[in-house]
């Protein structure tokens, strides 16, 4: 396969994906990884992405506004998500008073519990109907629903969260920035996550790759405020602005 083409793949499953890892390209495109990361490395520095610890990253603009539904956000970055929803699972212990926020990563975290003497909080109406599938305890919080993201937000929502004192969160997020923190499209959703960590002993942010350096319309938490879980090692300045910790 000749360089303009690889480019031109590598370039087009960062748009489609948002990131993309050595190692995949290296067998999707039928390649060495050695001349995977040399196209990496030509795209970096030539602008047309940014290169990442063990692959790349989509360059994002300034404000990333726009929110995809449910369906579409779970074809990206599936494999990374799973990695990160299975580490995720591991630290939940007996007796914990879990939250679950709505979102596709912490959906997939579902899939990985086996404790029972736990009892769940969440937003999330698939998550809701998971949990009660496999058996769990589980409270929904309720209120306005989003139809694009299936999640319970509002007053109402609020209310019942600042009445918990939540052991462990789990929470999703469209960007994150070390200036800007945590954010998300929507101002609702937004306030529902800030009352969740407020209300948390600890807390973890579960992001892929592609999730740094983005910033989303709403700041919900400033980054120190949680521990990031995510698939591979994050640079420098987010690692001395907060705990990251790599899905293994």
């Amino acid at each position: 396969m000749l360089q303009d083409e690889r480019h031109s793949r590598i370039l087009g499953k960062l748009k489609k994906n948002g990131s993309v890892k050595v190692t995949v390209l290296a067998r999707e495109l039928n390649t060495s990884e050695s001349t995977i990361r040399r196209d990496i490395n030509e795209l970096d520095s030539k602008g047309r992405l940014r290169k990442v610890f063990g692959g790349a990253v989509a360059i994002k603009g300034d404000i990333d506004s726009i929110e995809r539904d449910v369906a579409q956000r779970n074809q990206i970055n599936v494999e990374e998500k799973e990695e990160i929803a299975r580490y995720a699972a591991s630290l939940i212990s007996d007796r914990d008073f879990v939250y679950i926020d709505a979102g596709t990563t912490t959906e997939r975290m579902i899939d990985y519990l086996d404790k029972k003497n736990v009892t769940y909080v969440t937003n999330g109406i698939t998550h809701a109907k998971k949990l009660i599938q496999k058996g769990f305890g589980v409270y929904m919080v309720g209120g306005l629903l989003r139809p694009s993201t299936e999640a319970a937000i509002g007053s109402t929502a609020i209310d019942i969260i600042q009445k918990c004192n939540f052991t462990k969160c789990f929470m999703g997020t469209n960007g994150v920035d070390v200036e800007r923190g945590f954010t998300t499209p929507d101002i609702g959703e937004a306030g529902v996550k800030s009352a969740v960590i407020k209300q948390s002993y600890e807390t973890f942010v579960l992001a892929d790759n592609s999730k740094f350096g983005t910033i989303s319309s709403v700041s919900f938490a400033d980054i120190n405020e949680a521990c990031i879980i995510t698939d591979i090692p994050a640079e420098e300045k987010y690692c001395k602005a907060t705990e990251i910790r790599e899905a293994k």
